[in-house]
């Protein structure tokens, strides 16, 4: 879930419930705060901690609340994990740390000094291209092994490496296995994959759910027809500007032209320039109203 912002350390309070209604609404299986899409390491404690509450409070258990607790720090990780569960969520997720090397033996080790102590199930997050580092999949299994790791998702956009930790965790039937990228999803869930972690799904909630009810159903015609609207949404959205924020300006543009939300971003990162606000809106009223 994307994170509406009113000020630089500001949450945009009526933003925010609009967000959460209109992705309730569009049918989502269940909201992950505080990860990429949520700008979560750009933000200050204090204002992770509200976006928590409040939208706990909010959703107050019509779906899952899933929140994100990656830090640099251990003990960070921890206290967000216990407001977590104070606020009413349903689980926690973790990237590894995104500062030092880490070697696998250190990913393990964090995962269960974790899975001991967070009060909430715990689903682990690859996305090497932030972090520096990758999940061996052979440490996925491992970590499936431990009785309070609960699932894993997987921004790498490599789908071989997704295939090799699909095989590795197949003697865990309850152990869930997410996608980040978009483009991958029904190529994921046909490969054995659970779902997926859709930031386009701020914008267009039910369209990601259908393609996601198409592939598990294996209704190829639909699935292929979806998937061809979610590639062009993501050409419109996601390298907007400069290319080390694009993803996240072009979505929050676009939540601002459906009037969701404004268009800010965490700092130092900048919204979309105005001059695009005109072209996006025609193009997705033309397209997917």
């Amino acid at each position: 879930m994307a994170t509406p912002l009113e000020g630089p350390d500001s949450l945009d309070h009526t933003g925010l419930e609009r967000l959460i209604e209109r992705l309730i609404a569009g049918g989502v299986h269940g909201l992950f705060l505080l990860g990429t899409t949520g700008e979560g390491p750009a933000l200050s404690y204090r204002l992770r901690r509200e976006l928590i509450s409040r939208t706990c409070a909010q959703v107050a258990g019509r779906i899952p609340v899933l929140v994100g607790i990656t830090d640099t720090s251990v003990q960070e990780s921890l206290s967000l994990a216990a407001h977590a569960h104070s606020a009413g969520a349903s689980a926690v997720v973790a990237a590894p740390p995104y500062y030092f090397p880490l070697s696998q033996a250190d990913l393990f080790r964090l995962v269960q000094r974790l899975a001991a102590a967070v009060p909430l199930p715990l689903y682990l997050y690859n996305m090497p291209s932030l972090t520096k580092v990758s999940f061996a999949p052979e440490t996925v299994a491992r970590a499936a092994e431990l009785p309070n790791v609960w699932g894993f998702k997987d921004s790498s956009g490599d789908l071989a490496y997704l295939r090799a930790v699909l095989a590795q965790v197949q003697g865990h039937p309850d152990f869930a296995v997410f996608v980040g990228p978009e483009d991958l999803l029904v190529e994921s869930v046909a490969a054995g994959a659970h779902g997926g972690v859709c930031g386009g799904a701020n914008l267009f909630p039910s369209l990601f759910v259908s393609l996601y009810q198409a592939a598990r159903n294996g209704d190829a015609a639909t699935a292929a027809r979806l998937h061809q609207k979610v590639c062009r949404l993501g050409e419109l959205l996601y390298g907007m500007g400069e290319p080390e924020c694009s993803y996240l300006r072009g979505l929050k543009l676009g939540l601002e032209i459906v009037g969701v939300c404004n268009s800010r971003l965490a700092e130092p990162f900048a919204a979309a320039h105005a001059s695009q606000h005109e072209e996006l809106g025609r193009v997705l009223k033309e397209e997917f109203s």
